[in-house]
């Protein structure tokens, strides 16, 4: 029995580790499991964007393998990644969740994978007496875990177990509506999905611009736990953030949804926080006036009309939009062409570390250097972490490119 306002933070570096350290810790949350074998159980993580893990954006595909493995240890059968993607991927009919290859790690590991934009929306009260569809499977999940990234955001202070069940939302009109009053729509989300259990992402984490605009941080933490609003509370300390600054954590205190006995509970936890503050969501001046409470509702007024909507898919504003930060995604359409990777061994030191990054189990680098890559789900961690450059790549990155430019050099310093 788990009791009130509990929470377990481990700290892991390898996909062994992972596995390792999440299995002895989920075999004490016995109560949360069915007994059903044959229950649904829906996996819901955060792919914010196309960018991979370790840049500090999406849910790291080895703790969704650590989960499935452990998931399937036990016996489940009727196992579902699912995730309504990014409304601006959605909308240019750019399939993050295959960029990002969880579709290809379903596979491997015999679960289902769904895009959650499409699923049959269940309708939810928001604020103002608006109505949201939430993809029904949600609602329907004899087993929701939610495993959201921890991330700084712009537009709510931080994003973790709260934040990240706006993927639940079906399509860009359902989450269009969150943003009419995000925050206490966030509460609204949480309050009518519940999920059954969250795990947090922070192997790599995200501070500044957030939540794609800013920075990795490397902290080999998990956070898990049944009370979403316990574990952000949590969150929020590890990273040194003013709770009082995270709008939805505000909104609940409010509400008396968080009272002085959650709160309290939160704050004498025995948590040791990251090294130092992680750097706030600062946007530039343009982005700071514009999203002012006070003027908010007018930009919104706007960007929900088709002649803006045109707008954003032309270049020249999509641009725009980016340089003053009004918009954090790139909306690249050029897929990633794979000839395959090698092994440069005379730049290899067998330091390792491919192998600890692999979320298949590959035996790295001899896989490279055998070409013994036919279970390879082209996730290119290896090839992000090499500190030696030993891993090359063969054909296009297309839109790996970009991110290539923007974090190549930090995530093979951190990793």
């Amino acid at each position: 029995m788990i009791k009130k306002y509990h929470a377990d933070i481990i700290q892991c570096r390898s996909f062994q580790e992972v596995k390792t350290r999440l299995a002895e810790v989920l075999t004490r949350y016995g109560d949360v499991f069915p007994a059903d074998r044959d229950a649904q159980i829906l996996i819901k993580p955060n792919l914010n964007s196309n960018m991979n893990a370790l840049t500090g954006n999406t849910t790291d595909l080895r703790l969704l393998a650590a989960v499935i493995l452990f998931l399937k240890e036990e016996g489940y059968r009727d196992i579902t990644i699912g995730e309504g993607t990014n409304s601006g991927f959605y909308r240019t009919n750019i399939s993050v969740i295959t960029r990002l290859r969880v579709d290809e790690l379903a596979k491997y590991y015999g679960v289902n994978c769904i895009d959650l934009n499409y699923s049959e929306p269940f309708l939810i009260p928001f604020e103002d007496g608006v109505q949201a569809g939430i993809a029904r499977e949600c609602k329907e999940a004899d087993l929701l875990v939610n495993m959201p990234k921890l991330k700084t955001h712009f537009e709510a202070g931080m994003t973790v177990c709260l934040k990240n069940l706006i993927g639940c939302l079906v399509g860009q009109e359902n989450k269009k509506k969150t943003h009419l009053s995000l925050a206490a729509n966030i509460v609204n989300i949480t309050e009518n999905c519940r999920p059954h259990l969250h795990i947090v992402d922070a192997l790599f984490a995200m501070e500044g611009l957030g939540p794609t605009k800013g920075t990795p941080v490397k902290t080999d933490t998990v956070f898990i736990g049944t009370d979403p609003y316990f574990i952000d509370l949590l969150a929020a300390r590890f990273a040194s953030c003013d709770p009082d600054k995270i709008t939805p954590l505000r909104i609940a205190r409010q509400r008396g949804i968080i009272d002085q006995e959650l709160f309290a509970a939160a704050q004498d936890f025995s948590l040791t926080p990251y090294d130092r503050p992680f750097a706030p969501p600062e946007a530039g001046p343009i982005a700071t006036f514009i999203h002012h409470p006070k003027r908010q509702k007018y930009f919104l007024a706007v960007r929900n009309t088709a002649f803006f909507n045109y707008l954003c898919n032309t270049d020249l504003f999509a641009k725009l939009l980016f340089f003053t930060d009004l918009r954090q995604d790139v909306f690249l359409e050029t897929e990633m062409e794979w000839e395959g990777l090698s092994l440069a061994e005379e730049q290899c030191n067998n330091c390792g570390k491919c192998g600890e990054y692999c979320p298949v189990d590959l035996a790295l680098p001899r896989a490279l250097s055998e070409q013994d890559m036919q279970q390879c789900i082209h996730c290119l961690y290896c090839f992000c972490v090499c500190p030696q450059d030993a891993i090359q790549f063969h054909g296009k990155l297309g839109f790996m490119e970009e991110q290539m430019k923007q974090y190549d050099t930090m995530i093979r310093s951190i990793a």
